[in-house]
């Protein structure tokens, strides 16, 4: 099963990278451009210090009539000068090494969480449970307010107001290509900026352990060019429509009898459940299941029957759904555009 769902991911990441060290934004990039940097000054202090601790093998010994002792098996006073001095300049370069470090990581991390001037910056609700990420773009209009689960579109090249929070325990939002780390805690909203230079889709996922299905908690940010991402998200403020033909719409009936309308959301229907995800347009998403499995039917209809053995402990209830009716369910929901 493991390698099954590792196949599947890699299926829907396609040439996507998930890598703080191929950004895609200023911030990723600030914070790529100090990784590199950490790395480039430390591997030159690990050569100095491996050299001097090899010059003494390599050097001949003086042997001991050519190092003056005076009582006590003492080195010279010379001697003892001259290390003094050696061991005051290397601590001074440490130290004046480590507060520069911390400078240059103090620096990076106040142009990283500066907030951009731009007036137009999109607003967008993440909000983290066991084990999927509820997402919400705000906006002053109702009617033009967009609810998604496990996916985000944005536009490149507009900044991108994340408001993080979480409804259970302690997760973390973090796209490497875009941004870095921010810790979403429940009863508490944190802001964080992403911004995307380029189109494509990038991988994100929690960074805090959160419980047994930490390790199945992805989520995609699509970046698209601005007249794309307009489409998306006129496409998205759209109702669910209703099923032209007699196999889905026996499978929105199904939905509406069993337990799915009591957990789901899908705009235009009766199901208004707040539980888990809403659903209004779940045949547009990579992937189901918090980016566990692409989204087709065949994935869908092991999720649904048994959740359990695809993510073991999640909150998905097992609903019995008689064979018969699993067909046109499927069908009304590969309709949901």
């Amino acid at each position: 099963m493991k390698r099954v769902l590792l196949l599947s991911s890699l299926a829907v990441a396609g040439r996507a990278q998930q890598t703080a060290m191929d950004p895609a934004g200023a911030p990723a990039r600030s914070i790529a451009h100090l990784g590199l940097f950490f790395l480039a000054l430390l591997t030159a202090i690990y050569i100095v210090v491996i050299t001097f601790a090899l010059l003494p093998l390599m050097r001949r010994h003086r042997g001991i009539d050519q190092e003056p002792l005076e009582g006590n098996h003492r080195p010279s006073d010379a001697t003892e000068t001259r290390m003094a001095k050696r061991i005051g300049l290397a601590t001074v370069a440490t130290i004046l090494i480590l507060f520069g470090l911390i400078t240059v990581s103090v620096s990076t991390s106040k142009a990283t969480s500066g907030s951009p001037p731009r007036p137009d910056s999109l607003v967008v609700e993440i909000t983290a449970t066991q084990w999927w990420w509820s997402v919400r773009y705000a906006n002053n209009d109702a009617s033009r307010i967009v609810m998604a689960a496990n996916e985000m579109h944005i536009p490149v090249g507009r900044p991108v107001m994340i408001r993080g929070t979480s409804t259970d325990v302690i997760h973390s939002f973090w796209v490497p290509n875009l941004q870095g780390k921010r810790d979403l805690i429940p009863s508490r909203t944190n802001i964080d900026w992403i911004q995307a230079d380029r189109p494509g889709r990038y991988r994100g996922q929690c960074a805090e352990f959160c419980g047994l299905q930490h390790a199945h908690m992805a989520l995609w940010v699509v970046a698209e060019p601005p007249d794309r991402f307009e489409e998306w998200y006129s496409r998205q403020l759209q109702p669910a429509a209703d099923p032209a033909d007699p196999v889905r719409q026996r499978g929105q009936q199904v939905f509406m009898d069993y337990a799915c309308v009591l957990c789901h959301t899908i705009q235009g229907t009766q199901a208004a459940g707040q539980v888990g995800p809403d659903l209004t347009h779940l045949a547009s998403r990579l992937t189901i299941a918090a980016g566990t499995l692409p989204n087709n039917k065949g994935n869908l209809a092991g999720w649904i029957t048994d959740p359990q053995s695809i993510k073991p402990g999640n909150h998905m209830a097992t609903v019995p759904i008689r064979p018969e009716d699993m067909q046109p369910l499927l069908e009304y929901l590969e309709s949901l555009q």
